[in-house]
């Protein structure tokens, strides 16, 4: 018993490592350009399905099987 405790203990004071953290410029710098095209990249694969439902909406609910 006393070792299982002890153990216990041990086990939630580790030191864990930290993240890689850094105050430093990034080693890259994105263009206009190059930022432009990830956010409209991330745009569209984020909003566009969901945008794509939304206007085909009333036609899923007419399918057979839909919820009445």
């Amino acid at each position: 018993l006393s070792l299982t405790l002890n153990r216990t203990c041990v086990m939630r004071h580790q030191i864990t490592p930290k993240a890689n953290i850094s105050a430093k410029p990034a080693k890259h710098v994105l263009s206009a350009g190059e930022q432009i095209f990830v956010m409209m990249t991330m745009f569209v694969t984020i909003l566009g399905p969901s945008g794509w439902i939304l206007t085909n909406l009333e036609e899923y609910k007419k399918r057979p099987g839909a919820a009445e």
